[in-house]
């Protein structure tokens, strides 16, 4: 508690030094949450800072109790009736407010003091305050994410690792900073892997000296039906984005033409119609496939999927068309990919024409439904989403947490699908292709919206011209007691 409570005041020290000069109010809860805004608060105050603590209900373990003791002497206690607090008559004016009301144990809603502390902290927020959660905000569920009265922090402060909670409201918690306690990286146990900037330098290797377009790979795009080329095209231009050494479109006429307009460096060739025209186009020449993007939904998408799929045996990526064309028939899909290294990329709809299953329930346990899919096909499924959930086959599964509202847009899912068909290509690994792939995905589209302060007067080409810096991965180290931060993903207030 003492090295939560330290640290956190530490970082709140460094991160809103300005805010601080107006004075700091801290709400402290009855459990150990409290008992690390009490330890803040000591800590702030043994800093030069004026301190005050509203404890709207009073401490009620003992290690709160004795951290209480500690600090009261050199902090000011704020008493106001459930009226008042409800109303921010609390807040004087203070630069920063630290919600250390309830931690990861607390679930349901809020109720009591409790409830109008928090309604009192958003009047506050209104007047100006700067809002820091310890460990998350009071009224979000760690566990589910579900959200019960929870306000939006500017940052969170949690300590030795994410929690799903954190992942699923991302936009309540603003920047996500996980301090080390003593104990180093603690992953909840069964949790997957975080997806970060270090996971990708570690696994995406740069290109040799005497590289060529050979060994970079080459991928052929299967898709862009009548009126619906800007899906294929936008699959092909992040592939270039991405490092592929050759891209070719395979696509309806009027596709291909404004592929060649937008895209020269990128070879053409219409859909196959026989088997003689998969062999000769992909089969003889790619070293990787995406199928889907733009394909369409007409009676003829399966046949050309199955053709496809059943002539080219080497690694493959499923998107869009090519995994509604199933509809229900996994069998066949498992069948046609025959064990190859392939990805799945749904969407929660896409997941549910799949599978059977509610956009409603995957939603609700997207972290464990991609896995018996991904078990039963013998791929990779890449649940798309804020978080995106990685499955594979053997059971293991990765979380990236890097994408952006911006991300919610068609043709987005299109991009991610070259993206990751280019690192299947280059790595064999589709469990590692489609993690690097969502983490570039999303880093580029927070690169675009760094510092804006609305969402709006974007496009994914936008996201397409930030790829080259996303892919700067160098891994730099984390400051101590720094573990691991994630950014902010909503404009800035």
């Amino acid at each position: 508690m003492q090295r939560a409570g330290a640290a956190s005041a530490a970082e709140i020290a460094l991160r809103a030094p300005d805010r601080l000069r107006s004075g700091a109010l801290v709400f402290a809860g009855p459990g150990n949450n409290g008992g690390d805004a009490w330890v803040v608060a000591g800590a702030l105050a043994a800093s030069g800072v004026r301190v005050r603590v509203c404890e709207p209900v009073p401490a009620a373990t003992d290690d709160a109790k004795a951290e209480r003791a500690l600090a009261l002497p050199h902090v000011e206690l704020v008493t106001v009736d459930g009226n008042a607090l409800a109303a921010g008559d609390a807040y004087r004016g203070e630069g920063v407010v630290v919600d250390g009301l309830l931690g990861t144990g607390s679930n349901g809603a809020l109720r009591g003091p409790i409830a109008a502390a928090v309604t009192g902290m958003r009047a506050m927020r209104e007047r100006g305050a700067t809002l820091v959660a310890l460990d998350l905000p009071s009224g979000l569920d760690a566990t589910t994410g579900a959200v019960n009265g929870a306000l939006r922090m500017a940052f969170t402060l949690t300590y030795g690792s994410i929690k799903r909670g954190h992942l699923l409201a991302r936009h309540l918690c603003g920047r996500i900073v996980v301090l080390d306690i003593g104990v180093g990286a603690e992953a909840p146990r069964g949790e997957p892997e975080l997806v970060d900037r270090r996971y990708v330098a570690r696994h995406v290797p740069d290109f040799a000296a005497d590289s060529h377009k050979g060994t970079r790979k080459k991928i052929a795009i299967v898709g862009g039906g009548a009126g619906m080329g800007g899906a294929a095209l936008l699959a092909a231009m992040a592939a270039w984005r991405s490092g592929v050494g050759m891209v070719k479109v395979l696509a309806s006429a009027d596709t291909l033409a404004s592929v060649r307009e937008a895209a020269p460096q990128t070879l053409t060739a219409s859909l196959p119609a026989t088997d003689a025209d998969v062999k000769r186009e992909i089969t003889d020449w790619a070293d990787a496939i995406v199928i889907g993007p733009g394909l369409g939904l007409g009676a003829d998408a399966r046949g050309v999927v199955d053709r496809v799929l059943g002539g080219f045996t080497g690694p493959a990526v499923l998107d869009a068309d090519a995994l509604s064309a199933f509809r229900s028939d996994v069998n066949a899909m498992a069948g046609l990919l025959a064990g190859r290294p392939s990805i799945l990329t749904p969407h929660f709809a896409e997941f549910g024409r799949l599978t059977g299953t509610s956009v409603d329930e995957t939603e609700r346990r997207r972290f464990d439904v991609p896995l018996p899919l991904a078990k039963h096909t013998r791929a990779v499924v890449l649940l798309k989403g804020q978080p995106t959930i990685i499955a594979a086959p053997s059971g293991d599964r990765l979380v990236s947490a890097s994408g952006t509202p911006l991300l919610a847009a068609a043709g987005s899912g299109d991009m991610l699908a070259g993206m990751a068909a280019t690192l299947l290509a280059q790595l064999g690994d589709p469990f590692v292709a489609a993690a690097c792939a969502a983490w570039v995905h999303g880093r580029a589209a927070w690169l675009v919206q760094r510092g804006k302060r609305s969402l709006r007067g974007f496009a994914l080409t936008d996201v397409l011209e930030q790829l080259n810096s996303a892919w700067t991965t160098q891994a730099t180290p984390t400051r101590t007691p720094v573990l691991l931060e994630l950014p902010d993903i909503m404009p800035p207030a």
